[in-house]
């Protein structure tokens, strides 16, 4: 083999070496940040009608998404692709991790139920909801 075939073959080599790093690291960002959504995101099923922060969510399925790090987070509730609320929170560390989805909810003096937490399943943390700050932003 000559020394230019040589030094041909060897720049093919290295190309390939090179975009297949070069794919491979493409790869693996774009998994880790839908991973990294999927981390923020919980399944919630709503037995009654709540009121967070002023905003009334009847009874039903929704998905839960929250955005931040903490211990501030903005939680989005969604029924389907439609924004139902989107609250500012707290996020909480738990100690153990959550055994299913779960919610907390306050019955005021009225009757109405105000939405205080929210468990997600298999997660080590909680979203708190302060209940003064629905006096502020009511529909």
């Amino acid at each position: 083999m000559s020394c230019t075939c040589l030094r041909r073959k060897q720049k093919q080599l290295y190309e390939s070496v090179e975009t297949t790093s070069i794919l491979f690291g493409g790869a693996l960002l774009l998994s880790s940040s839908a991973f990294a959504r999927e981390a923020n995101k919980s399944a919630l099923h709503l037995s009654e009608k709540v009121t967070p922060q002023g905003k009334s969510i009847n009874s039903g399925d929704y998905t839960v998404e929250w955005s931040g790090s903490g211990p501030a987070v903005q939680v989005t509730i969604l029924q389907g692709k439609q924004t139902v609320a989107t609250l500012s929170g707290r996020l909480t560390d738990q100690a153990t991790p959550n055994p299913e989805n779960a919610y907390g909810a306050h019955e005021g003096s009225d009757g109405s139920r105000s939405l205080t937490a929210i468990y997600p399943a298999h997660k080590k943390v909680a979203l708190e909801f302060d209940q003064s700050a629905g006096a502020s932003q009511a529909n």
